[in-house]
């Protein structure tokens, strides 16, 4: 049935026969004018071609017409005109070239050593499609193929696709569904093969970059015998590439450039790429520090940053290579949440005037996590910062273990064919590159940019060379890769060979080439940078003055509050919705409560008391910037910044409504991502001072999926760097029985990372506390991360709550005592806490009568309050027992952290006990009878000593009379 269909169809067409020139003739009458033509061929023309326009002429055509004919079997016979044998080899033609855009990559010539021999594919034999010798000379169209002619032989065919796809550049794009997209990189290849050459010029400046890669490498390797400097050689064409990547920058005009890379070659692109000064990198190799003068931890050079202004393609450009450790990736989303603070204060939503670029080593773009996160977030709300540039320095090696171009699964430490393939998610176009050919990795990087900069999504260059000396350059590759290590030995250089190239084709003369060496290295030798000038910071009218930022310090109290007009004001504005829209009846209810708030004719809750925070520091003319995985709504359902119409779906921010008018608020649900979004936003409030920006866990216990970012950037940026950020972290803890998973934010870890007061640790109790703790983030003249550990149960708990009297007025508070009123003299026992377990406290204190005991909560665990603790101890003249109570386990939790500060004001007559869950190895317990039962016992210890809930073998000292003395009760 379905062949006679074929034939029926076939002997009516008129695409076939005869007809084939008619229609190619109208075609291209619909091309000039589409209204010309009749409805019906004009919608038919329309489905071969997308959007009509004029990119594609006879191709599909020809393709429909042969296409058609092939499908339809030996049996089908055309009218007139083309034989059944010629449409199948026509058709045969057709394949063969797609099957070289879709597979060509395979067979192209990548690896500079030679080592990789590409296996056979098939599909790109001409016999493999029903072509052979007979037909080399048969002139055939070329179809789609963008060719000098529409018809050409077939060996012409074969060798133009040859070049294009089989040679130095194996191009991955056929993925792409984006029909403009494939055509857009289809032209630039397969015309690009002829008409992208370098000028001699170019040539020339390619050999002059080459020279430098090299000349500085060999000359820190002569004058620094033995120091790291995790050296570039093998992979010199990088130079170029960016050297390449910044002019491209300069003509699409972008005002900046933000690198990220690890420790490979670092040195090498801030000398030659960034005109970082020889003489400074030569002081940091020589260790030339006055010891006395630092005030910072520092850190290795071959980690640091740079920052700086260069005048190319008569534009100025700045240039940032952001820092980072040694955690390879982890740079990757900073970065990109620099390019997005940084597009923000120039109003660019579509990421035109900052390039982040990011350089990778092939072993970790396949093996870090943290890759699949950024590349994730490249176009997400919030987070597309307009297409990253990505350029793979693929050495083939991993550490130690070599790691071929292509790979059968499961032979080698990756599972992937190409250490590329993540990028396949994002349907990027990947362009593996051979780095021993410089020409070819400059055509794709100016190939990447335009793409980059037509269609605003990432792109991947992954330049294949190799790695000249070990991992570092003390290290002995050949012990673990002897038969690679001896073709590196006898390769010479790329810049040797590039020279040759030039020297044969009469671009430079045969002495050339030495001198460019002689004069870098005489440059060198003087300290002076001869291959990249800078014109220092000069800055512009969007450069960030951080100097103001430092003046403050953090136990100064500034004033956070509001005036009751101002607040109620603003929260006539949060709560003013549009006409018609439509509420879910407990969303209603919410905002019904929240209005009698307003009005003072209730408390306020923590919803309330976070809104109205936001909005006044909107009204001050402050960003504000929440990012989470359930932050519009809120986890425990309580924020609700973004409301849904439940008639029709439509969103409505009423944060993004009030405040002044160049203020913005963002509210961003995320994906699924820790590390990731972490790093974004460590990146933006690197970038931004002056917006609050947030990062909210669903669960406390979430952020362990962000440990790298919070160890080697959040905790540590600023001693090792010099980096000031303010971003905000809240992590929701409490132990309301909820098993191991959704108890802890892991405090403990917290307040072992803080020192050198680089960092805030809170546990606000109250709405007010958190009110005036986010405003005061802003208001003080300091930036510093801020972990807010904040509630989940206490969110709706009845004591919980705040007056609108508490906003405005007074501020954060480091110590909350009992009221003014309390009889001090009556005190026996005073009990330090903070977070959650004070209520619990409160009302086990309230139903007992027990007036001896004071409860005070510590809101900011670090940097430590060590003078209000005091003063609250000199208060209570009659207490000589002094209880820190947590609800975490022994081992977790403040009390192993802060216990050395709780002694230091005590007196000989002071007892020092401590009242927690037994040490354990997971978070909490997982049954909710067991929780409680430890929940009471930590309550009746710490309120009442609770001698006989101490653990069996648990030792315990209840000496009295010795200074700082310890006790544990349970």
């Amino acid at each position: 049935m379905k062949s006679e269909l074929n034939d029926k169809f076939i002997a009516n067409s008129p695409l076939f026969g005869g007809n084939a020139s008619y229609v190619e003739a109208y075609y291209e009458q619909y091309l000039k004018d589409p209204e010309s033509v009749e409805p019906s061929w004009r919608d038919y023309f329309k489905s071969l071609n997308g959007d009509g326009s004029s990119d594609i002429a006879h191709g599909p055509i020809r393709e429909s017409f042969v296409d058609t004919q092939a499908s339809a079997g030996q049996g089908a016979r055309p009218r007139t005109g083309m034989s059944l044998q010629a449409a199948q080899k026509q058709a045969g033609v057709l394949r063969l070239i797609n099957y070289y855009r879709v597979r060509g990559h395979q067979a192209a010539d990548l690896d500079p050593l030679g080592l990789y021999q590409p296996p056979p594919v098939p599909d790109l034999d001409p016999a493999f499609h029903g072509l052979g010798k007979a037909d080399m000379d048969t002139v055939f169209s070329t179809g789609s193929l963008f060719a000098p002619a529409d018809e050409m032989p077939l060996r012409d065919i074969i060798d133009l696709c040859k070049r294009v796809y089989t040679g130095t550049i194996g191009a991955e794009y056929m993925y792409i569904t984006d029909t403009r997209q494939k055509r857009w990189i289809q032209r630039r290849l397969e015309a690009g093969v002829d008409q992208g050459l370098l000028s001699d010029k170019d040539r020339y400046e390619v050999l002059r970059q080459l020279t430098a890669a090299e000349g500085i490498e060999r000359y820190l390797h002569k004058k620094y015998v033995g120091q790291k400097r995790f050296s570039l050689e093998g992979a010199d064409t990088m130079i170029p590439a960016l050297d390449e990547m910044v002019r491209s920058a300069a003509r699409h005009h972008v005002d900046e450039v933000v690198l990220g890379m690890a420790h490979r070659g670092r040195l090498n692109v801030l000398v030659n790429i960034l005109g970082k000064s020889p003489q400074e990198l030569f002081a940091e190799f020589e260790g030339e520090y006055d010891l006395d003068e630092l005030d910072l931890s520092g850190d290795v050079k071959y980690h640091l940053g740079f920052s700086t202004d260069i005048e190319i393609e008569g534009e100025r450009v700045h240039m940032v290579l952001a820092f980072n450790p040694s955690h390879l990736e982890a740079v990757n989303p900073v970065v990109q949440g620099s390019v997005k603070a940084r597009q923000s204060r120039r109003d660019d939503g579509a990421g035109e005037t900052v390039l982040p670029v990011l350089i990778h080593g092939d072993a970790s773009f396949a093996g870090q996590g943290i890759v699949m996160e950024t590349l994730q977030l490249s176009q997400a709300e919030g987070y597309a910062t307009g297409g990253t540039v990505h350029f793979i320095v693929n050495n083939q090696l991993g550490f130690t273990m070599q790691n071929p171009i292509t790979a059968p699964m499961g032979e080698v430490s990756r599972t992937s064919q190409y250490c590329t393939d993540i990028a396949k998610m994002l349907e990027a176009p990947v362009f593996h590159v051979n780095g021993d050919d410089p020409e070819a990795v400059v055509f794709v990087t100016r190939l990447a940019m335009d793409y980059r900069e037509t269609f605003g999504k990432d792109v991947i260059i992954d330049m294949v060379c190799y790695r000249r000396h070990g991992h570092n350059e003390a290290d002995e590759p050949a012990v673990t890769q002897p038969l690679m290590y001896q073709k590196v030995k006898e390769t010479p250089t790329t810049r040797a060979r590039y020279a040759k190239q030039l020297e044969s084709a009469g671009v430079i003369d045969k002495n050339e080439a030495q001198r460019l060496f002689d004069a870098y290295r005489d440059g060198l030798d003087e300290g002076k940078n001869i291959s990249r000038t800078t014109l220092g910071l000069v800055g512009n009218e969007h450069t960030v003055d951080w100097r103001r930022y430092t003046r403050d310090h953090w136990s100064h109290v500034v004033d956070t509050s509001v005036p009751v007009e101002t607040l109620q004001r603003l929260s006539n504005q949060l709560h003013s919705l549009p006409e018609g829209f439509e509420l879910h009846k407990r969303t209603q209810r919410i905002i019904d409560d929240r209005r009698k708030m307003a009005a003072g004719a209730s408390r306020i809750d923590w919803g309330f008391a976070e809104h109205v925070a936001y909005a006044s520091l909107l009204d001050d003319g402050f960003d504000v910037r929440l990012s989470g995985q359930d932050s519009g709504r809120g986890t425990f359902f309580h924020r609700h910044s973004v409301l849904y119409n439940q008639k029709n779906g439509d969103e409505f921010v009423p944060l993004a409504h009030v405040g002044r008018d160049n203020a913005r608020f963002a509210v961003n649900d995320t994906l699924l991502s820790e590390a990731g979004v972490v790093g974004f936003e460590y990146g933006y409030a690197t970038a931004d001072p002056d917006t609050l920006t947030i990062w909210e866990a669903q669960f406390g216990d979430f952020v362990n999926g962000a440990q790298v970012i919070i160890d080697q950037f959040i905790s540590s940026g600023q001693a090792k760097w010099g980096r000031l950020c303010g971003l905000v972290m809240f992590l929701p803890h409490g132990y309301e029985g909820q098993g191991p998973e959704h108890s802890s934010a892991r405090l403990e870890r917290f307040l072992q990372l803080c020192a050198e007061r680089h960092m805030l640790v809170c546990v606000p109790s109250t709405p007010a506390q958190w009110f005036h703790l986010l405003r005061q983030q802003m208001v003080r003249d300091l930036r510093m991360p801020l972990v807010v550990l904040t509630p989940k149960s206490l969110l709706r708990h009845r004591l919980s709550t705040s007056t609108l009297e508490d906003l405005a007025e007074g501020h954060f508070q480091f110590v909350i005592d009992e009221p003014a009123d309390i009889d001090a003299d009556r005190i026996e026992r005073v009990v330090f806490c903070s977070g959650k377990v004070y209520y619990d406290l409160y009302q086990a204190r309230e139903e007992r009568e027990l007036d001896s005991v004071a409860l005070v909560r510590i809101e900011q665990l670090y940097p430590f309050p060590a003078d209000d603790y005091s003063a609250v101890l000199d208060r209570y003249k009659n207490a000589n027992e002094v209880v820190w109570c947590q609800e975490e386990p022994e081992n977790q939790g403040a009390w192993y952290q802060i216990k050395h500060r709780l002694q230091v004001p005590l007196e000989d007559r002071h007892q020092l006990i401590y009242a927690t869950r037994p040490g354990a190895a997971t978070t909490a317990v997982g049954y909710h009878k067991l929780h409680v039962k430890q929940q009471e016992a930590v309550i009746e210890a710490a309120l009442t000593g609770g001698e006989a809930l101490l653990d069996k073998g648990m030792s315990r000292d209840l000496s009295r009379g010795k200074k700082n003395a310890t006790r544990k009760k349970k």
